[in-house]
């Protein structure tokens, strides 16, 4: 039978926050769940520079009887992503074997970390929008958007030959998801029929012209008069975020950390005492980078 000690019931506090972080985060993003994500559990260091591939272009060529194959040469693309951003959020807890005991407590102080890391990432990818440059812009600044501007987005999306098999996403502010809910075509039962009965009686737009709208509160906003919108609509593989680990603090420094890794998504929690006011305190944080991938699945659309 295992002894118990202080530093493993410390490894058993921070396991506890973090087996909590995670999903918590995982359901408060909405781009962070729609972009190209990718995750190693390989240490490395705010500033260091990532290499994501790019799948190679094809062409198929015609064997004539008797003839021989054409060989291809295809040159891997790549994308340089920087590891430029560390977010943080801290918070400290006074008696932390209260909130062991009542579960329910642990998730008020956690909650609020979790979002500001989630709030942090958001931003962080919608600002990219700017950098969609293949694709001519579609829709009007200061203008509430039109069934005109959609189509024309998912248009350009198609000509830039965006697989058949990834999803194409329409991210936009309230005000936006409020004009196309109330554009008649697809608000109403008679023209949309089950979608536009959600859309009048759920509030929810669903997808519109291929693409699943959905609405962020961090969708860009530039210029005073008019002010400009800039939703975007995009395939996965438009934009990419990239999280790599942090490495652990130093032995005897007093502070205990884990790691919390779903899938293609990590971060860190560190739970250390603070003398001065009598109080653990947690840190979660990750170590990102985000950038734009494909440049032609990517297509900013004003309101």
């Amino acid at each position: 039978m295992g002894v118990i000690t202080s530093a493993n019931v410390a490894n058993a506090i921070v396991k506890l926050v973090a087996v909590d972080a995670l999903p918590a985060l995982m359901g408060n993003l909405v781009m962070g769940n729609l972009v190209n994500r990718d995750f190693e559990p390989t240490l490395a260091q705010a500033g260091d520079t990532v290499n994501v591939p790019i799948p190679p272009t094809l062409t198929a060529n015609n064997i004539a009887e008797g003839g021989t194959v054409v060989t291809q040469n295809p040159s891997m693309g790549n994308s340089q992503i920087v590891l430029n951003t560390h977010a943080e959020a801290t918070f400290q807890i006074p008696d932390v074997t209260k909130v062991l005991a009542v579960p329910d407590l642990l998730q008020v102080y956690m909650q609020p970390a979790v979002v500001a890391l989630a709030e942090k990432i958001e931003t962080d990818l919608l600002s990219l929008y700017s950098q969609f440059t293949a694709n001519s812009p579609v829709g009007t600044a200061g203008t509430a958007i039109t069934e005109a501007a959609v189509d024309a987005a998912e248009t350009a999306l198609f000509q830039a030959k965006v697989p058949a098999s990834q999803n194409k996403h329409l991210v936009v502010d309230a005000n936006t998801y409020s004009q196309l809910r109330q554009i008649p075509r697809f608000s109403e039962f008679r023209t949309a029929g089950e979608a536009g009965l959600r859309a009048l009686v759920d509030g929810s737009v669903g997808k519109i012209k291929d693409f699943f709208v959905f609405r962020s509160q961090f969708v860009a906003r530039t210029g005073s008069s008019p002010v400009t919108t800039n939703n975007i609509a995009f395939a996965k593989d438009a934009l990419a975020l990239v999280i790599r680990r942090l490495p652990q603090p130093l032995p005897g420094t007093g502070a205990v950390a884990e790691y919390a890794e779903l899938g293609n998504f990590g971060m860190r929690v560190i739970m250390s005492y603070q003398p001065n006011t009598l109080a653990q305190q947690f840190t979660v944080d990750v170590l990102y980078g985000a950038a734009v991938l494909r440049n032609t699945f990517g297509v900013q659309v004003k309101s």
